[in-house]
């Protein structure tokens, strides 16, 4: 479970940054995405294509090709029916074939998966765009990671035509900024002999960035924190942190066990949002317990770090789960850990530790890990304030910036 949630989120963070490109054709987003997928060192594709539906002809033609693949001659139209895997793509979005041998490299894997909304005046509705993708061998995490590309690839084609001509109405973005600000909770809680200060800050008016303090029909004996981040941004992803606000709230209403609650959660997300689906969440309990026991699941979201101060080790809440939204049913497993007196928990969204100085060096979970450290013993408003400011100093003179948002717990 665990390396199929460091493969989402590797998947999540390339197409984030597609996101904020300034590309304005489907080929040169989905070459990037390509290019960058074959490089990653997270994710097992050793090699990919592209190919672009001809409609006129009902032909595909070789647009870009990166990696350990049989090299063909960019421009090479195929037909349809002589490519199989695609032509028998009307049911599924991904197939994955057997074998393929590279001379001198071994055999591959080979899948493909389908972009874009299916061409329906064409008989078959095939996809405008396939992407084809070779592996070194046939895994799970290949078939999911194939199934987020498809899926993660067709949403970041969407918010570049939406991009394109975009002119955004002040007046509904102010009262977005409204609504929004009015669901965010008080900066500061106490609950027991814990502490809590959260704070979150959109790049732009609205953002996708959320965090909540949860309270279930049992107030004292239990107290709920939530972190979550749309993969998208500005209004799309704000109208998404909405909705993930509601249900949670009204979930844990009726005492759900937590992993049912971001179960169900991610069933919704799926059925609601068809385009916009990428919702990464941690959701911790802190419970009325003399051992300090913390129960979490962490639907794919940065790992919340835990500074242990006896001993002044840092720990990682790794992923339980995959990101909200990429398949209608996932089951998350829930974890715990035991906060001693001292002890501080830090939940965090990728533009803390993914702020970029300005030579594109990201800042980085070992960077946040020594901020928390140096800063343990103080109040939790003042570590997220030491945080926030190196973080500011870090990214002078970045070019690119995102959502920010924290939850400092400490007991």
């Amino acid at each position: 479970m665990q390396s199929q949630g460091l493969s989402q989120r590797s998947i999540y963070k390339i197409i984030d940054g597609l996101l904020q490109s300034n590309a304005t054709s489907a080929v040169e987003i989905l070459s990037a995405l390509v290019t960058d997928i074959v490089n990653s060192d997270q994710l097992v594709m050793t090699g990919g294509r592209l190919w672009e539906l001809v409609p006129a002809k009902q032909q595909y033609r070789l647009k870009f090709q990166d990696g350990e693949m049989e090299e063909l001659e960019l421009g090479l139209m195929r037909s349809i029916q002589e490519m199989p895997p695609i032509s028998t793509m009307t049911s599924q979005s991904t197939l994955t074939s057997g074998a393929v041998s590279l001379e001198g490299r071994g055999d591959r894997v080979f899948s493909v998966t389908g972009v874009g909304d299916r061409v329906e005046s064409i008989e078959g509705s095939p996809f405008p765009f396939v992407l084809a993708f070779t592996a070194k061998a046939h895994s799970e995490e290949f078939i999911d990671s194939m199934t987020v590309v498809g899926s993660a690839a067709s949403t970041a084609l969407r918010n570049m035509h939406a991009k394109v001509g975009d002119k955004r109405l002040q007046k509904d973005l102010d009262q977005a900024w409204q609504i929004q600000r009015d669901l965010v909770p008080t900066h500061k809680r106490t609950y027991n002999d814990y502490q809590l200060y959260g704070i979150s800050i959109p790049d732009r008016i609205v953002g996708g960035d959320y965090f909540d303090y949860i309270t279930g029909s049992a107030e004292t004996d239990r107290l709920g924190v939530v972190i979550s981040d749309a993969a998208s941004k500005g209004l799309p992803a704000a109208v998404q942190a909405l909705f993930v606000s509601g249900a949670i709230r009204m979930g844990s209403s009726y005492d759900t066990k937590m992993s049912a609650l971001v179960s169900r959660l991610n069933t919704l997300i799926y059925d609601t949002f068809p385009h916009e689906r990428f919702v990464s969440l941690c959701y911790c309990e802190l419970l009325n317990s003399d051992t300090g026991l913390m129960l979490y699941v962490n639907a794919g979201h940065c790992p919340p770090i835990h500074y242990i101060a006896a001993t002044g080790q840092i720990e990682f809440l790794q992923p339980t789960g995959g990101i909200l939204g990429i398949i209608s049913e996932q089951k998350f497993k829930v974890e715990n850990i035991n906060m001693a007196v001292g002890d501080v928990l830090v939940l965090y969204t990728d533009g803390i530790t993914e702020a970029l100085d300005s030579e594109g060096k990201v800042f980085g979970e070992s960077r946040l890990s020594e901020v928390i450290a140096a800063h343990a013993t103080l109040a939790p408003e003042l570590i997220a304030q030491h945080i926030l400011e190196r973080v500011t100093q870090y990214s002078v003179g970045a070019n690119y910036s995102d959502d920010k948002t924290l939850v400092v717990i400490r007991r």
